[in-house]
């Protein structure tokens, strides 16, 4: 069996190429995929060759955890059914090509319990699925605090948001310094950081991916306010002591979502609670990938890049 798919060779080296795929074994389910996202954190520092070294990554990598398609072969008793739309969170089901994520790619094998069925009518949005399950993860849980400020009004940084209204929360402060990204919030508000005197946030969630920020961060922290990683480093991160300090700041890294993280997501979509309009800016066929990860990456209108297959053999 073989598909096309996306193959990172090395830094800004990419091309779609025809891999060879695993067998599927009698717990497995092949999947055509229809849509794929383009992840602007973890793909771009592959992108860039900035990624720090991570279990089981390398080149020549295909990305994409971001990815939703159609069953067309599944296992006898499964509960996930031939002809049912999924999203996957990729596969590592290429021949002689790291494919820890592996979503971007026509097709893929993968076992039935890592496919989460979803309403077809979600379209491309089906993709973006994981996102918003992220950025859920980062608010639930024990001992977790609701932002009152996100750095960031990137897809992540809006999911949020809508997420804290969701909940009932205050209306967040977003900031965001880029002004093609500063429109589209809906219930709260998108500053520039420039324009904000505040200095007593009680919880930031900083989506920005910029390991530079942190001591601005303690500075508009109230005293024992949390400062959460949502974003993906690939610098080391530091900050000077004095001032978190005097401010008794407290850390914590947000991973990446779970299942029950995806159930409680899939719910807030099904019921209407939780929109995802307005996130996908950008799509293009998965033959003109090179040209689609390049914009994803350079231009800052550009907040979520889909990836079609529908029409790659």
């Amino acid at each position: 069996m073989h598909a096309n798919a996306v193959v990172l060779e090395g830094a800004k080296r990419l091309s779609v190429q025809s891999v060879e795929l695993n067998d599927p074994t009698s717990d497995d389910l092949v999947i055509d995929i229809r849509h794929s996202g383009i992840s602007a954190g973890t793909e771009k520092l592959f992108w860039t060759g900035e990624m720090p070294p991570f279990p089981g990554m390398g080149y020549p990598l295909i990305p994409g955890y971001e990815a939703s398609g159609e069953v067309v072969e599944a296992p006898a008793g499964s509960s996930v059914k031939v002809g049912e739309t999924v999203f996957v969170p990729g596969a590592t089901c290429a021949k002689e090509v790291k494919s820890l994520f592996g979503g971007a790619s026509s097709r893929i094998v993968c076992p039935a319990d890592r496919a989460i069925p979803l309403d077809a009518a979600l379209g491309p949005q089906a993709a973006l699925v994981a996102l918003a399950a992220t950025a859920r993860h980062a608010i639930a849980g024990v001992n977790t605090t609701l932002p009152d400020l996100i750095v960031g009004h990137g897809v992540l940084g809006r999911l949020l948001a809508r997420l804290v209204v969701v909940a009932g929360g205050r209306a967040p402060t977003v900031w965001e310094k880029a002004p093609e990204r500063s429109a589209g919030a809906v219930g709260y508000d998108v500053i520039d950081p420039e324009a904000d005197e505040r200095r007593d946030y009680r919880c930031i969630y900083d989506c920005s991916g910029d390991a530079t920020l942190l001591n601005t961060l303690i500075g508009r922290l109230q005293k024992g306010g949390e400062i959460v990683l949502a974003g993906f480093y690939a610098e080391p991160l530091s900050f000077a002591f004095p001032p978190a300090f005097m401010k008794e700041a407290r850390f914590r890294v947000a991973a990446e979502w779970n299942k029950a993280d995806m159930m409680a997501t899939r719910e807030l979509i099904d019921n209407g609670a939780l929109s995802l309009d307005g996130l996908i800016t950008h799509t293009s066929h998965a033959d003109a990938a090179s040209d689609a990860y390049a914009t994803a990456f350079s231009d800052p209108g550009c907040l979520k890049m889909i990836l079609d297959w529908r029409a790659s053999a």
